[in-house]
């Protein structure tokens, strides 16, 4: 039934009173600021606002579905979603099918505020996000230039403050119920000559905000959760601002039975992304693990595999799923990875699977008992992470590694791996000329880490910090300095290439690449170490005759030249096609 409209400031007033809510099918509030400005200024230019779709719940029904508050005042880091809320059944309610994101835009921006991270700043630190509202400039006046005739930005108080502009609080146009009284306060704060264009704008703002009949709807009374299901999906599956897993999301957080699946899978990407240094797990993997750890069909994001069955046994699953996805985050937490060294997400979930499938807890991820088993981990995530095609791809791969581990027995079943994935044409041989890319990667790469690691496994990666190191620093590599160094100017520019590159890499615990800071490598291990250790750590390291080359800049070319050969020579002998790797075994 179509509805005609009514006004902006009503459709609030039903938000706040919780007779506007959202149905648990819809996703989270994804807006950028710059959004809602936009649409505060198509509202101003009177440009078409769009239906909605609105769902009428009856008060017998109302317990049987779960329902979210719409954002008022968002915060990045602190309350990015929507919150919860308990209805009470007697009371009407309408829940919006169609419609949120443009509703919430409204909610914030005439009632709300919006608080996000400013860049260089820390996520820990409270002043990294400071609070924002919605102001609108009075004195703005547009040209040809800009799409926008009025000019809306969301700023803290401080900032609204600038001279030479006016900035109005846009929720403060609800206080202002006359002409009189918009007049009466621009002439306290402007000069008479630009009252009149200040009031024009602000008249505007009130007539969009309480006079003007904008909001129009559909509404669907049909109780059934399958019909509304099938609405949801024709409304949003065709737009390009609703991601498919976002769908697939909502599909899945309506069938759950018994737990809020949306807190639950927003909290459990929480949880992973603060183990050890942080990692950037998003729902999608909580979602395609949910499914692969279930056993549930084809490892994809399709409608057929998010149905109630399948869902019922995700849900019954579901404490075992998070403790699986727990234990293998802390175990690729504990062999060194975080998230700017984890390539893909999808490489965690046949691990996963596996400690899933064993039930293996957090005792896995420490004792020594399993020790093998981690090392064998270890080196196929290596391997995964440095093939520079992207692997991970593909579902269908996924689907067919779960099957050989599930099929196999005992430890983890590197061999049978290895040959499902080079049937799949996903083979972790690399050929001479990926051996090149790898030995010629720079720092800032994310395989670095993983590539060292493995050329250096006597690194105890799991009990201590390390650090990308440059043996030669960094801070030598300025024209200034190198010229200052004697080097030619015509390899001046080669030297400044090679820096950041793996033959100038290695991996050092944190607290001596501190120390270390811009001493020359020979001159730092003279500090540093004894004779003994000295020699210990440059064999490890392969730095060669780094006593002779490390104490002046001239020798970084001889040095660099020799390592790099070092370097590949044992690439090569680690990942090459030997065929005595045929078996799929390090």
């Amino acid at each position: 039934m179509y509805q005609t409209g009514g006004t902006i400031k009503d459709t609030l007033e039903d938000i706040a009173s919780h007779v506007l809510v959202l149905p648990a099918i819809q996703r989270e509030f994804v807006w950028k600021p710059r959004q809602i400005c936009e649409l505060f200024d198509s509202l101003m230019q009177g440009y078409p606002f769009g239906t909605f779709l609105y769902w009428q719940v009856k008060p017998e029904n109302i317990g049987d579905f779960t329902y979210y508050d719409f954002v008022c005042d968002y915060h990045e880091r602190d309350s990015p979603n929507c919150p919860s809320f308990a209805p009470i059944r007697e009371a009407p309610l309408t829940a919006v099918l169609d419609g949120q994101q443009r509703l919430t835009a409204l909610n914030i921006g005439f009632r709300g505020s919006m608080a996000w991270k400013l860049p260089r700043k820390w996520w820990k630190m409270d002043d990294a996000f400071p609070i924002r509202r919605l102001y609108l400039d009075l004195l703005w006046q547009s040209d040809d230039e800009h799409e926008s005739k009025y000019r809306f930005e969301f700023r803290t108080n401080e900032q609204a403050s600038a001279q030479g502009e006016f900035w109005f609080l846009v929720s403060d146009i609800f206080s202002m119920t006359t002409a009189g009284c918009m007049v009466k306060f621009l002439n306290q704060h402007l000069l008479q000559e630009h009252v009149d264009q200040a009031f024009d704008v602000l008249w505007r703002l009130h007539e969009v905000a309480k006079v003007d009949k904008l909001i129009a709807y559909y509404s669907e009374k049909s109780q059934e959760l399958e019909r509304v299901l099938q609405i949801f999906i024709r409304m949003n599956s065709g737009g390009t601002t609703l991601s498919y897993s976002d769908l697939l999301l909502s599909i899945a957080v309506a069938q759950f039975q018994h737990h809020d699946a949306r807190e639950e899978i927003h909290r459990l990407v929480r949880d992973l992304n603060h183990v050890g240094d942080g990692f950037a797990f998003d729902k999608d993997m909580v979602l395609k693990a949910g499914l692969m750890l279930s056993d549930i069909g084809s490892v994809g994001f399709k409608v057929d595999n998010f149905n109630k069955n399948n869902m019922a046994v995700l849900e019954a699953n579901w404490s075992h799923i998070k403790l699986s996805l727990e234990t293998a985050v802390q175990l690729v937490s504990k062999l060194g990875f975080d998230g700017r060294t984890l390539r893909a997400s999808s490489a965690l979930l046949p691990i996963a699977y596996y400690v899933h499938s064993r039930k293996h807890g957090a005792r896995y991820v420490t004792s020594g008992e399993f020790k093998e088993d981690r090392d064998a981990i270890r080196e196929w995530l290596i391997r995964s992470i440095l093939k520079a095609s992207g692997i991970w791809g593909s579902d269908t791969l996924l689907t067919g590694l779960r099957h050989v581990i599930k099929e196999s027995r005992g430890p983890f079943p590197v061999a049978a791996i290895w040959k499902e994935m080079t049937r799949r044409g996903r083979s972790l041989t690399f050929e001479p000329e990926e051996i090149d890319d790898l030995v010629d990667m720079k720092y800032g790469d994310p395989r670095v880490f993983a590539l060292l690691s493995l050329l250096f496994p006597d690194i105890n990666v799991e009990k201590l910090y390390f650090h990308i190191d440059h043996i030669f620093p960094q801070a030598n590599f300025t024209e200034a300095r190198l010229r200052k160094a004697d080097i030619p100017n015509h390899e001046v520019d080669h030297f400044r290439d090679c820096r950041d590159r793996l033959a100038n890499l290695q991996l050092l615990e944190g607290r001596e690449n501190v120390e270390k800071r811009e001493i020359m490598p020979a001159c730092w291990l003279d500090k540093a170490m004894s004779t003994e250790q000295r020699q210990r750590h440059c064999e490890l390291h392969l730095l060669g005759d780094i006593g002779e080359y490390g104490r002046e800049m001239a020798g970084f070319h001889p040095f660099y030249e020799a390592r790099r050969r070092a370097l590949r020579k044992k690439v090569q002998r680690l990942l090459g096609t030997q065929t005595d790797k045929d078996d799929g075994l390090l």
